[in-house]
């Protein structure tokens, strides 16, 4: 990995330690020393990664007492200033990825990935709040998009987005800590999707499946599959490398029943117990030479300019409780999907089939 990447990485990392909150207000970060070590890098890299954190106000260095932890990645109190300078950093962004010959179009999509990484830790999902429709449940780029496109959905309302998988998200609208979850759990008895599990987890509940879309799932592989991987039984072969979803993902359900109808032990497939929380992770993990092969959708395969070998077409629903169906967000939500202008952009994404995109079934 080249030293002007990995600066980005170390900074991610300090970020991230600071979100999840293993790094508080006024500590101090490891030494030049100790992470020229860590990354195995120069001590430039590592300047340039702490700058990087000083420019956006998260730590401060000072001679003699090192580089500290000086602000949060969430903060309480909002200023116009705050938000123009907030501003003022993304143009600058946005002028140095167009000067080295990305499209617009490129940057929003990497600004997405970027953020739907952030959206996948394991933080508590906040209670209600005025103006704000809490979403819970498994990782889709289309649901990234619907994120972006809400304040046009219905003014006034954001939709707070939180990763968690597809069970994740029916525990969360059973613990009331949701408005609606995104679901696309296949049950191998039935060979159905999402109405066995809205049963088991929401009983005795009048529920809606507003179906977001029909999307291609298979494997996610580098350019030109080099190793020559056709399908999941490539996957126990000598020298793969794999990266994996995480637990109570409805891709990661999906593959280990299939892994078990082909009599494939876990145990034989390198990297099966490496988990990434979203179908972006896994694309970007095989775009950085980390593993050869991830299951995930089509759309974060083309995003990251990978190859993908398709195994299966499941059904994406958004669960909405009844309680919550006649709210305005969520019939603004409903009415949107229905609309050409959104089926187009959700498959514009590719992968994926909109045919039943809008479509309604209750669970009584």
């Amino acid at each position: 990995m080249s030293e002007s990447f990995l600066y980005q990485k170390i900074a991610e990392a300090v970020r991230q330690d600071i979100l999840i909150g293993r790094l508080q207000l006024g500590d101090r970060l490891p030494s030049m020393r100790k992470m020229t070590e860590q990354w195995d890098c120069s001590p430039g890299t590592v300047q340039r990664a702490y700058r990087e954190l000083v420019n956006q106000s998260l730590v401060s260095s000072r001679p003699g007492q090192g580089t500290r932890v000086v602000g949060g990645l969430s903060m309480e109190y909002e200023t116009p200033m705050r938000r123009a300078n907030l501003v003022h950093q993304a143009e600058a962004f946005l002028l140095e990825a167009l000067a080295g010959g990305f499209a617009p179009a490129e940057v929003e999509q990497a600004v997405r990935h970027a953020l739907d990484r952030w959206r996948a830790f394991p933080d508590e999902p906040s209670e209600t709040t005025a103006n704000v429709v809490r979403f819970v449940g498994s990782h889709d780029p289309a649901i990234a998009l619907i994120a972006a496109h809400y304040p046009e959905i219905e003014p006034g309302y954001t939709l707070q987005l939180t990763f968690a998988g597809s069970r994740g998200g029916l525990i969360a609208l059973a613990e009331g800590k949701a408005d609606l979850a995104g679901c696309h759990l296949w049950d191998e008895e039935s060979d159905t999707y999402n109405v066995p599990f809205v049963r088991h987890f929401l009983p005795s509940q009048e529920v809606a499946l507003l179906t977001l879309a029909h999307r291609q799932v298979g494997l996610i592989i580098a350019p030109g599959n080099p190793i020559d991987l056709a399908g999941l039984g490539d996957l126990a072969r000598a020298g793969v490398r794999f990266v994996n979803r995480q637990r109570g993902s409805g891709t990661r359900i999906w593959l280990d029943a299939q892994l078990r109808r082909m009599a494939i032990d876990p145990g034989d497939v390198s990297g099966y117990s490496e988990q990434k929380a979203t179908h972006s992770e896994v694309a970007r993990a095989i775009a950085e030479g980390q593993a050869d092969a991830g299951i995930g959708v089509s759309a974060a395969a083309l995003s990251f300019g990978l190859d993908f070998v398709p195994l299966t077409m499941e059904r994406y629903d958004l669960v909405i409780p009844a309680v919550k169906w006649e709210l305005p967000p969520i019939q603004a939500l409903a009415q949107w999907l229905l609309e050409a202008q959104a089926r187009s952009a959700i498959a514009d994404l590719g992968g994926y089939d909109v045919a039943k995109t809008g479509s309604i079934a209750w669970i009584r």
